[in-house]
Parts: structure tokens; sequence; C-alpha cells
């Protein structure tokens, strides 16, 4: 475990000026990997788990191309003007070590590994995965912070009761939390839903729990920038955790990923949900079901890495100049 004192007193990531970005150690955004999170107030995090996935595998791979891609980006958010590394300590904490051979075990694993980094109240950016991850770490969540709020963007609800009989998965992950008592339902939303269902009334039981559900149709064509005053109104100020699955993008530009549904998000749309939780007490946020062998160019993983690096610009203490 590193000594607290190894790392300066806001780590930065490695310029493209004093390295190529084509080398350096491959950590997000090229940060310091640290081991102690006590050190950290927030944190990148990687989960290569797909063993909950339903049919197209590959997101083991996920973190580990969102780290490559992370290479091109810089400290500095032109747009919020956020300045993330000159307010908060953050570095890469590596990848979680899961079981590749038996789902239970890596839920097990997770809630460990997520149980030590929110101990420090240290708040974690994660780099999934298939979404079976989001259950494991809102257990940890509610442990420290009791239940919590949550935004979802998705293109599926993943609220079924079971997937060929299986009640973990990356199709149920939100019917768990609700039936663990994880969340707060009041303060539940889910964007971007969409697509066919195994019956009509799939969404409804979002609905009926409490949740806000925004499908995909209610976003096209327009900002959502005024949706999301509304959201964050919801959100209220207690904690609230951001999950992002990526294939609530439409597949025109995240093709990398296991189940694509036309008729999603834009990329500027996605910008315009994650900017406009600024404010929100993020306790946490992950990016997942970015799946590497579908798009080998890295376009997705490229929008995922701009994606993470945005959840971390809207913590809470992140300066803006």
């Amino acid at each position: 475990m590193a000594d607290d004192m190894t790392l300066p007193s806001h780590p930065q990531p490695l310029s493209g000026n004093e390295m190529p970005r084509s080398g350096g150690v491959a950590s997000m955004m090229r940060l310091p990997v640290e081991s102690n999170p006590s050190a950290l107030d927030a944190c990148f995090v990687g989960i290569p788990f797909d063993l909950g996935t339903s049919n197209r595998t590959g997101t083991r791979f996920g973190p580990r191309q969102i780290r490559a891609e992370s290479s091109l980006l810089r400290p500095y958010n032109m747009a919020t003007r956020a300045a993330p590394f000159d307010s908060l300590r953050v570095a890469d904490l590596g990848d979680v070590a899961i079981n590749p051979y038996n789902l239970l075990d890596s839920i097990a694993r997770i809630e460990h590994a997520y149980d030590r980094i929110l101990a420090s109240f240290c708040r974690p950016v994660t780099l999934g995965g298939d979404h079976t991850i989001t259950l494991p770490i809102l257990r940890a969540m509610c442990r420290r912070y009791g239940p919590v709020g949550l935004i979802h963007v998705d293109a599926h609800a993943d609220v079924n009761d079971t997937m060929f009989g299986e009640k973990i998965n990356h199709g149920t992950p939100f019917r768990r939390a609700v039936e663990e008592g994880l969340l707060d339902c009041t303060r539940v939303v889910q964007i971007g839903l969409r697509g066919t269902g195994y019956a009509a009334e799939d969404f409804d039981w979002c609905r009926n729990q409490g949740f806000r559900v925004i499908q995909a149709e209610e976003c096209w064509h327009r900002s959502l920038a005024p949706m999301m005053a509304d959201i964050r109104a919801r959100v209220g100020r207690g904690p609230a955790y951001l999950s992002f699955d990526i294939d609530s993008l439409d597949p025109a530009f995240a093709p990398g990923t296991g189940t694509p549904e036309i008729g999603g998000l834009t990329v500027p749309q996605g910008l315009e949900i994650i900017r406009g939780l600024h404010g929100v007490d993020l306790v946490g946020a992950d990016l997942v079901e970015v799946s590497p062998p579908y798009d080998p160019l890295g376009t997705t993983a490229l929008t995922g890495a701009n994606l993470a690096y945005e959840m971390l610009c809207i913590l809470p203490g992140v300066q803006r100049r």
C-alpha cells in the first residue's frame, strides 16, 4: 500500500508536453496509480467484468480501452471551466480483481473493494464492466450513506426479475436495488429508455416504484438542459449516484456495446445530462457497458473516457475557474 506522502497535494495527469500521448502508463488520463483510497478525494476504478452479460460479451476489456483512449484528455474543462485536479486529490486505483469464473464471488469482491473506498468518503468514478456491477456498488453506497437517489441513463430499465432464472445479471440490478432498500425511489430518474420489451408494461414497473421515467422519444430533437433543472429538483440535496450505460447513446455514436438500441441519445445530450447534475451531492458514478470487440477503432471507449471525465468535473468540491 502506498504511503500518502508519495502523492503530491493535487496529483495532475501526465502532460502531453512532458510525455507523448502514445507513451506513459495507461492509467485513466495518465494519472498516478494509487492503492490507498484514504489519500484521495475522488478516484477512477476499473471493474473488468462481463459475467452478467446476456448476449455480446466483451465489457471485461472496457476499462483497459477507456484508459487507453483517455490519454487524449487534458486537465481543464473548457466548456464548464471545471478544474477537477486543482480542486481534488484524484488518482487511478486500478482494477477490482474480480473472479472471472464466478459471478457471485465477483459481486462479493466488488462490494468489499467499495466498502474500503467509501470508508474514507472517497468518491469513485467507475469504469465498467457490464451493468451488473452497479448492484454491489449500490450495496456499499447504502451501507455508507443510506438509501441514495439515482440518475440512471440507459436504453434499458434493467429491472427484470430474472433472466434465464438468474436473479443477478446486467438486466436486473435496479430491481434488486429496490428490493434491498438501496434506493430512495422518490429520488430516482431513468433517462433514455427505449426499444422493444418483453411485455408492454415493462417500464411501468419503474413508474410504480415512484421512478421518474424519461423515454428516449421525449428527448428527441431538443436540448436536455431545461429537463435537467427538473431532475436536479427531484433528486434534491441528499446523496445521489449516477449510472451511465453507454448504450443510452445511439449506436451511431457508440456501437461498441453489448445491447445497442436505435433512436438513442446524442453525445451532446449525454454531456447535457452529466453537466446538468452540477450541484447534486454525487457520492459516486459509473460508466458501463463499453465493449471494445464491437468497436475496435475505439470511438465508443473515447466517448466513455470523456463522459467519465465529465463525471469527475461535477463532483462536489470541484472549482470552476
